[in-house]
């Protein structure tokens, strides 16, 4: 059944069709004309294929065989079945060959006619090609019936579409032919439309076959596998195809214009030509290598690779012949009807059939380089001649064709994209001649650009970016702006709809450009309420209801900045463009450092072009070029396009060394091999213009002849550079000659070569070389190479000057006339660009939109601004809000703050709500504004920064709008209801009311008319509208989804605006409300954010709270008082300090706020926060401190006493309870209880802030371990140890220090009892170094600067305070001298001295009262050290007190002339080599002192102590004056002073009471001595060296070296008491002046008192066993200074003074009878004169009788009597 099925249905195929074949043959046998003799060859045909069929069909029925014989039967019968239909079709009888052509159709349909055999005529072509000549013929122009015109079309359509019938070049390219010539000639409407829609078909058909092979042919390729044969098969078909397409290129590329000027059909003829050509050989001389070739492919190319290659050059050869058919000349250029003028209506066919092919083109037809070489060769140069033209439709169809080239070949066409930019398109928009119409079809093409991201970036990255490229990207914005504003529609004579159009279009055009932007950074886009990006899927986003174009493709980012494209983007967002480089491989940056280093070498050449050193000296500085000539030289040649060439000439033809070299550099830097010579000189000529100077023009040729010469050195024309150079010059002024119109009479050829004679050495040039040179400068003159003009950002560009233009047909001249300059330009441009490829980038990196963004932002600014301002249409509002909402985002993705912020305030300006002049002016397009300002707050937060501001600013207007749209009748508007969200605030409602700023507009005399305000008021009406209130509130309700730096910018800009309103008159409080919504809002944020935040809105709540209107201070403080309240809730981790932040601003307030009542609020505020929240507090605690200590200097005893109790209650509760958390802040209480003591005017609440710093110290004593675990900030590189030191018992002894020095006497006795009371009762733990800083504490009691300014309390201070610190001090180094380091020591002694040189006797003698008990105490311990250090102290107080003036003094010196003694030069004088100076006479021992004064210093120049040794006090003369009065008072002192100083020196070696009771003991022994017998022995008086020696002085404790130091220093003053005592004159003096009152003053005291000293230390050292070492010294100094006291006595006039040294002689000769007998001996023989002289004098009885007892003695030492002998024996 199946086979039978088949059968049947084969039959009735074989009956279908031999039907229609019997059919045709029988209808054209049936026509009358087919009897006329003409056509009897056609009867005779159809005769024979009638009788051929009808057997055939008998043969089929037999056999049940298809009646379509095979392929070898075909090829024998085909001219049997063909014949007749041939023979039809050329008879011109309309309906044969209706009737032949369609037979033919249906044959060809079915199948019947394939063609592929050999044509029996003409064996070299295939049937097919016959048949398609047959059909083509019938086609006979204009004449051709409308049927036969379907026929042809039909049968023609068939053929290409058939899947069976191939056909090649030429068959293809006349089918085109007939197709194209139907449609331009055909008088029928629907032939026409049927022939267009069939050539597109056809074309579809043959590129997409094309397409098909050779993708179906590279897969075989790769499929098959490698082997060597196969690869000598590829190459060799490669090398002849390849050399076919050279050959042809060559061809073409060589063919001369006026020859390529034909009419639609030569240029058919001429493809066949070319494929004639191609088809049997190239010409005569590659004859062999073709037939070579042909058996080659036959043998070696499979049939696949053939048909691949047949479909290959259809679509070549048809894409050729259409590109050179749209740059055919137009006969008549008059006729601008493409209907009538068929030239104009073939070019335009033939430009809409190109951009159909280039729409559909796919990989292969878009990467070979025969098609790409074409585009380059025929369409850009075609593009660049109808982009020109005045014809809007021919004009139009170059824009469509300019676009695919852009979307899918842009990569191939770098240079030819940037010439049809720059030069055509982009500068008919430009100037002022061109015509709406072309105007608008430009803008709208551009708006198709602008359309797609990619085109967009990448005309950025590879012109602007490209050092050789013009600027495109920039100037195509800058365009767009200026017809976006509307600048050219005066110009252009439009109408308003017409401007507004042209203005709506330039607009869209910038929109798309930002939206490319945007959509190419998308990524890098965060949306704080988590929408979607600004890209093809985020229309919500926009509530301008400016959609995206959905179509676009979604690009992703792949983690590096570069985007993920899955398609390239292109306008039609289906093809990819391959061959694209990408700059994947190339950082971001290196793009913007060429387009940096662009904008410098632009500006370089600016300035070259006016002038040319400056021009220089800018490019070497800028290092662009170095400034060897040879670089000079190079870049006059790599930019002679853009600079000036008649500037270059002047520069090259300058006469000075430089110059020259760069001329020569230059022209060597030309290459003239085998060149001839016109064509060279036309090579250099064409770089520069040469110089007008002949000598100038003399170097230039001089220098030529020689490089041409140089590079032709086997030329045998010229016989030396000499004739080329005479011949350069000649050439010169042939051109200027022969081209100049100002030469009337022109120089015949034979008059040149007869100027020319004799040149070439004394011989002539050959004539016909000459000739030649003529007819060539004759017919071409030289001619500079085509310039570009580099166009700059504010360009004009091809207008130039504004044209005064009056009329359509005026301009459409001037247009005429520029674009024909245009057109010579860009195809000039075009043809040196055709055979040079430069890469092109493709973009993938996000960061590119930055720099485009620097570039466009101004011209869209500008644009959107103008927009805004003059046009109320509400669809171009949208675009202008949209571009600026666009803007917005770019400038806040890339962080360009200054962009950013001029975008948002010329939006927040056209709002009219920044100025409440502008409030009548408000429109729907400012309403507008104010909601795109709205929407940009809520999408772009994150990146707003500091623009923040402007939009707040608005924000806070619009609610003062509303307020008048609210209370519209009203004119005052109270605070109070202005801030009812907090009823419970006490505001004073009756005290402040608010006016608003705008009730002078709508309520004054002077206001507009009705309508206007009652439409203001409409307006404002709608800025009350729940949609603006609502997204109002999401702005701050959103800012808890901002990031932290947006928070941070949003809080410091509502800030900024709320201060304004706060300063504003009136005062307003709306933002300030707004920061307390926001800090509700963004209370859930992490420490870190929240901190940042606080630190500006603690600030702003300082200044609030500090405003002079004190409900808005009483508000601040409260929002204050809540906000912490919830803070303080949340409780705080240890060491976190954010308590410490959000309470800070209560510290600024208390500090600057002076209101009593604002402070009292915040101490009450405070105080609330420590009862209700005491258990959370932490970092807190320091603030409160902070606070209550600012409180605790308050005059307001409520004040004060309520901040008191609350420490009070810290102290004592909080304390017990919680004591780790607050140890932080224990400093701060400690302080803070300082600041209360040291209130003057609470003495009750002074006392018991000690008393609680004593508790305080309690604590730390009794929690040391909770000190030592602590670690916060400021402990990290303490040590554990000492961490109970620097938190606690450190602020507590630092504080009573303070409060020491600043308060009154009772409050700092107090003070300073509890201070040392600490130190004894808790010294016991202190470390050493503790010591060291507790002392500098301390010693802080006797600072100068610290002392108070009277005189009175100063007295007071050191009498008290400082007498009582003394011997404090003292103590506590006597109690822990172990624990205390002996370098505190020193410290101690240094205040001693302090104290003792002040001018005060009380603190003087206590401080040598100090020194003594310190010494005696603690000298058992001392080191040598420390009593090195003692006994300096002892030297420096000595000479420090040494009253020197009492020795210069004069009755006209003044106070301000005292003598002072250099500090310094005492130290120094330290050594114990007094013994010289001990037996010096008392006349030199006078002068030396005087010498010593003269640059001697006492350290007591400061000193103000007024008070007086009670002996020595004596009132002043009537005539002292205060001065003088002043110096006694401190000599006095310094008297007491020194004989402290001397007793001191004897209690500490003798311990105290010593000395006296050996006086006492030396005049008991002396009454003994006068009761004994005369003659008697009293030896046994004096039988003990020292019998009341004991151990509890310091001599044991002291070493020679310094007993003997101490010695000097009684002997100096001694000497110096001496000195002074002697001088009557000068003792006179100070007793006339008034000094010591009635008597002479006089130091017999300290005279006798340190002698006798210094002879007690020296005769215990002498008499001392253990230092038996120095006997010899010490025996020495005690006969001196025996001597000499002796010699000093005998020497006394007066009977006192004699009598006040009787204890020093009663010590001397008791000493000296105690002595051994040989030591007496040796002291009595040197002394004896001088006892033996003191009988004479009236003596006191003890010394009497001592002195028997020396003079007996020394009678039996030396045996004078016979008692002595005796005894001796």
């Amino acid at each position: 059944m199946p086979q039978k099925q088949v059968k049947d249905e084969n039959l009735s195929t074989i009956n279908h069709k031999n039907m229609f074949l019997k059919r045709a043959l029988e209808k054209l046998l049936s026509e009358k004309d087919i009897k006329k003799s003409q056509y009897q060859q056609l009867k005779r045909a159809c005769e024979t294929a009638l009788a051929s069929v009808s057997k055939d069909i008998q043969t089929s029925q037999i056999t049940e065989s298809s009646i379509l014989p095979s392929t070898n039967h075909q090829s024998l019968n085909a001219e049997q079945y063909f014949l007749p239909f041939e023979l039809a079709c050329s008879s011109n009888h309309s309906r044969m060959v209706e009737t032949s052509l369609d037979c033919l159709q249906k044959l060809l349909l079915h199948g019947q006619l394939l063609g592929s055999v050999a044509d029996p005529i003409d064996p070299s072509k295939l049937l097919i090609d016959r048949i398609v000549s047959t059909i083509c013929m019938c086609f006979r122009g204009v004449q051709t019936e409308e049927q036969v015109e379907l026929q042809i079309i039909k049968a023609l359509l068939t053929i290409m579409t058939s899947q069976t019938i191939e056909i090649h070049q030429r068959s293809v390219l006349q089918i085109i032919k007939t197709c194209f010539n139907i449609y331009l000639t055909s008088r029928s409407k629907i032939n026409e439309a049927t022939a267009q829609g069939c050539l597109s078909q056809m074309l579809n058909g043959i590129f997409s076959k094309m397409e098909q092979k050779m993708v179906l042919l590279n897969e075989h390729r790769k499929q098959e596998p490698t082997n060597n044969e196969q690869e000598n098969i590829d190459t060799i078909t490669k090398e002849i195809l390849d050399e076919l397409v050279e050959k042809i290129c060559y061809d073409e590329a060589t063919q001369e214009r006026e020859n390529t000027s034909l009419s639609t059909n030569d240029i058919i003829d001429d493809m066949r030509s070319t494929q004639d050509e191609i088809s049997n050989g190239l010409d005569s001389q590659t004859m062999d290598n073709q037939s070579t070739t042909k058996t080659i492919m036959s043998n070696s190319l499979s049939a696949e690779e053939l048909s691949a290659d047949n479909y290959f050059k259809n679509a070549y050869y048809v894409f050729r012949a259409l590109c050179k058919l749209s740059d055919r000349d137009i006969k008549d250029k008059t006729n601008t009807d493409p209907k009538t003028n068929l030239d104009l209506k073939s070019r335009i066919f033939s430009l809409r059939l190109i951009m159909q092919i280039l729409q559909t083109s796919g990989p292969i037809f878009r990467s070979s380089e025969d098609f790409l070489y074409v585009i380059k060769t025929y369409l850009c140069v075609s593009l660049s001649r109808n982009g020109v033209s005045s014809i809007p439709e021919l004009f139009e169809m170059a824009l469509f064709n300019f676009v695919e080239l852009l979307d899918k070949f842009k990569a191939h066409l770098k240079i030819q994209i940037e010439v049809l930019f720059r030069e055509i398109f982009l500068t008919i928009l430009e100037t002022s001649t061109s015509s709406f119409r072309h105007k608008w079809l430009v803008i709208q093409t551009l708006a198709k650009i602008s359309a797609d991201a990619q085109i967009i970036v990448d005309l950025f990255i590879n012109y602007d970016c490209s050092m050789r490229s013009a600027n495109i990207f920039e100037r195509l914005v800058i365009v767009l702006s200026r017809a976006a504003q509307g600048r050219q529609a005066v110009e252009l004579g439009c109408s308003s709809t017409e401007e507004h159009n042209l203005r709506m279009k330039g607009l869209e055009c910038l929109v798309s450009i930002l939206r490319c932007m945007v959509e190419w950074s998308k990524d890098l886009y965060i949306n704080p309420h988590l929408q979607s990006n600004l890209g093809p899927d985020s229309k919500p986003v926009h509530e301008n209801n400016y959609e995206h174009d959905s179509n676009r493709l979604s690009v992703g980012y792949n983690g590096n900045g570069i985007r993920r494209t899955e398609s390239s983007g292109s306008i039609n967002s289906s093809h990819s463009n391959s061959g694209l480089s990408s700059d994947t491989s190339r950082n971001v940056n290196d793009f913007e450092i060429v387009r940096q280093r662009k904008e410098l070498f632009e500006k370089g050449i600016d300035l070259f072009n006016h002038k040319p050193k400056k021009g220089l000296e800018f490019l070497c500085e800028k290092n662009l070029i170095n400034r060897e000539p040879e670089s000079i030289a190079q870049f006059f040649h790599s930019y002679q396009d853009v600079l000036d060439k008649t500037l270059i000439g002047d520069c090259l033809g300058n006469e000075d060394n430089y110059h020259r070299q760069i001329m020569y550099a230059f022209v060597d830097q030309l290459d003239f091999t085998t060149m001839e010579f016109l064509a060279a000189l036309r090579k250099f000529l064409s770089g520069f213009r040469l110089p007008g100077e002949a000598q100038k023009i003399d170097r230039l040729m001089e220098k030529f002849a020689s490089r041409f010469c140089e590079c032709n050195a086997n030329l045998d024309t010229f016989a030396s550079a000499d004739t080329a150079y005479v011949l350069a010059y000649s050439v010169i002024m042939l051109t200027t000659d022969l081209h100049s119109k100002n030469v009337k009479k022109k120089m015949t050829k034979e008059e040149y070569i007869k100027m020319n004679r004799g040149i070439n050495d004394s011989r002539d040039l050959p004539e016909e070389f000459l000739s030649k040179i003529y007819d060539e400068i004759e017919n071409e003159e030289i001619k500079l190479k085509v310039t570009t003009v580099r166009r700059g950002a504010n360009a004009v560009g091809a207008s130039g000057a504004k044209e005064n233009i009056t009329s359509d047909k005026q301009r459409e001249l001037l247009f005429d006339m520029q674009m024909r300059d245009v057109e010579t330009l860009a195809r000039d441009l075009m043809s040196n660009a055709g055979t040079i490829r430069e890469e092109f980038t493709t973009a993938k990196h996000l960061e590119h939109v930055r720099p485009m963004f620097q570039k466009a932002w101004s011209p869209c600014l500008a644009a959107f601004s103008v927009g805004l301002q003059d046009s109320d249409h509400i669809d171009l509002a949208h675009l202008c809000l949209t571009g600026l909402s666009y803007s917005i985002r770019i400038a806040c993705i890339f962080r360009m703050e200054l962009e950013r912020n001029a975008f948002i305030q010329a939006l927040s300006r056209f709002t009219l709500l920044m100025a409440t002049s502008q409030v009548m002016e408000i429109k729907a397009k400012n309403v507008e504004c104010l909601k795109t300002l709205i929407s940009v707050a809520q999408s772009d937060g994150n990146y707003l920064g500091e623009a923040w501001y402007d939009i707040l600013k608005c924000i806070s207007q619009l609610e003062l709008a509303q307020l008048f749209g609210i209370n519209g009748n009203k004119a005052r508007l109270s605070v109070s209801n202005h801030h009812s969200p907090y009823p419970n605030l006490p505001l004073n409602n009756a005290s402040n009311t608010f006016s608003l700023p705008f009730d002078n507009l709508f309520y004054s005399d002077k206001v507009q008319s009705a309508k206007r305000m009652q439409s203001a008021q409409d307006q404002i009406h709608e800025t009350s509208s729940q949609s603006i209130v609502v997204s109002v509130d999401r702005i701050f309700s959103g800012s808890a989804r901002l990031d932290g730096d947006a928070i941070v910018a949003f809080v410091r800009s509502l800030c900024h605006v709320s201060m304004d309103e706060l300063h504003a008159n009136p005062p307003r409080m709306f933002s300030l409300l707004k920061v307390v919504e926001i800090s509700y809002y963004n209370m859930g944020r992490i420490r870190l954010q929240w901190s940042r935040i606080w630190e500006i809105i603690g600030g702003h709540f300082n200044k609030a709270a500090c405003i002079s209107l004190q409900d808005v201070a009483f508000f601040a403080v409260d929002s204050l008082r809540q906000l912490s309240m919830k803070f303080l809730e949340k409780g705080e981790f240890p060491n976190f300090r954010f308590q410490k932040d959000f309470l800070r601003p209560f510290e600024v307030i208390m500090k600057k706020n002076s209101s009593s009542t604002i402070r009292d609020m915040v101490v009450r505020c405070v105080t609330h926060f420590v009862h209700s929240q005491g258990k959370n507090i932490r970092s807190g605690w320091k603030n409160i401190f902070s606070v209550f200590q600012m409180a605790a200097a308050d005059t307001d005893p409520q004040i004060v006493e309520l901040a008191f109790q609350t420490c009070t209650h810290i102290i004592g509760t909080v304390f017990d309870r919680q004591f780790p958390s607050i140890l932080d802040s224990f400093q701060d209480a400690v302080k803070c209880l300082s600041e209360f003591a040291c209130n003057a005017a609470f003495p009750d609440t002074s006392m018991e802030a000690i008393r609680l710093i004593r508790q305080c110290a309690k604590y730390v004593a009794e929690k040391p371990q909770i000190f030592r675990e602590h670690a916060g900030e400021d402990l990290i590189n303490v040590p554990e140890e000492d961490r109970v030191w620097v938190k606690g018992w450190f602020p507590v002894l630092f504080e009573l220090s303070c409060i020491i020095n600043r308060c009154k006497l009772d409050v700092r006795t107090r003070a300073l009892t509890v201070m040392f009371e600490i130190m004894k009762n808790y010294g016991e733990t202190f470390s050493q170094n503790w010591w060291r800083e507790l002392f500098n504490v301390v010693f802080r009691i006797f600072d100068n600067m610290k002392l108070p300014d009277t005189q009175i309390e100063k007295i007071e201070w050191m009498t008290t305070t400082c007498n009582h610190a003394l011997y404090a001090i003292v103590d506590v180094f006597t109690q822990f001298y172990n624990e205390i380091s002996e370098a505190r020591v020193n410290d101690l002694y240094c205040q001693l001295k302090w104290c003792v040189n002040q001018d005060n006797e009380i603190l003087a003698k206590s401080g040598t009262n100090c020194l003594e008990n310190f010494v005696i105490t603690c000298g058992q311990r001392f080191s040598p050290r420390v009593w090195e250090q003692t006994c300096s102290c002892i030297l420096e107080i000595f000479r420090s007190t040494l009253p020197e003036t009492l020795l210069t003094w004069r009755a006209d010196t003044e106070s301000t002339g005292m003598i002072t003694i250099n500090e310094t030069t005492l130290l120094d004088r330290t050594d114990s080599s007094f013994d010289q100076a001990a037996v010096e006479s008392a006349s030199s021992q006078h002068q030396r002192m005087i010498r010593a004064g003269s640059v001697a210093s006492v350290n007591s120049g400061t000193s103000d102590q007024q008070e007086l040794n009670s002996s020595n006090r004596q009132s002043p003369a009537n005539s002292l004056d205060r001065s003088n009065y002043r110096l006694f008072q401190i000599i006095t002192i310094k008297c007491v002073v020194q004989l402290e100083l001397i007793q001191t020196i004897d209690n500490i070696i003798f311990y105290p009471s010593t000395s006296k009771k050996e006086d006492s003991q030396n005049i008991a022994i002396a009454h003994a001595l006068a009761n004994a017998s005369h003659g008697q022995q009293n030896l046994s008086y004096f039988s003990h060296s020292d019998d009341l020696r004991d151990d509890h002085g310091m001599y044991n404790q002291m070493n020679i070296d310094q007993l003997l130091l101490l010695v000097d220093c009684l002997i100096e003053s001694h000497m110096f008491a001496r000195t002074f005592n002697s001088n009557h004159e000068q003792r006179n003096l100070l007793w006339k002046a008034g000094y010591r009152g009635k008597a002479k003053p006089n130091l017999l005291t300290q005279e006798t008192h340190s002698v006798a000293c210094a002879f007690r230390i020296l005769f215990r050292l002498y008499t001392d066993i253990k230092r038996n070492e120095s006997t010899d010294i010490i025996k020495r100094r005690i006969l001196n200074l025996t001597r000499d006291s002796m010699e000093y006595y005998v020497a006394l006039q007066s009977e006192s003074h004699r009598e006040a040294w009787t204890s020093v002689l009663l010590l001397i000769f008791t000493k000296l009878l105690k002595l051994q007998e040989e030591r007496f001996k040796y002291f009595s023989s040197e002394i004896y004169p001088f006892a033996a002289e003191t009988v004479v004098f009236d003596l006191k009885p003890e010394l009497r009788y001592i002195l028997r007892e020396f003079l007996l003695r020394v009678g039996r030492v030396f045996n004078v009597n016979n008692i002595t002998t005796n005894s001796n024996s």
